[in-house]
């Protein structure tokens, strides 16, 4: 099997404990997973979902980072913001408005 283009982590906040405690799983982010994984097959995206323990940006949350670019997102509380941030990914470019930062 062929490795991914984008691999899309989405916080789902849950703790070594293995319970959800944090920002963005309260945000409902585990619910967009779903949402997530039908938009990249209907846009024919080649890329994988993967549901992550905290990432330590709770007060930025729910929380998503679009690797390879390593591009960190937040507010990402809605299907309208995940639809923006896939856009951006089919264009080549930044969803700027949820942009937290792209680390080195």
């Amino acid at each position: 099997m062929a490795l991914p283009q984008h691999t899309i982590l989405v916080c789902a906040s849950f703790r070594v404990s293995g319970d959800p405690q944090g920002v963005c799983h309260k945000k409902g982010a585990a619910s967009l997973l779903p949402y997530i994984e039908e938009e990249i097959l209907d846009r024919g995206l080649d890329a994988q979902v993967v549901s992550t323990g905290c990432l330590k940006q709770c007060e930025k949350g729910p929380v998503m980072v679009v690797y390879p670019q390593n591009v960190w997102y937040g507010s990402v509380d809605s299907e309208a913001s995940v639809d923006a941030i896939l856009d951006a990914m089919e264009e080549g470019a930044i969803c700027q408005e949820l942009a937290l930062g792209q680390a080195p």
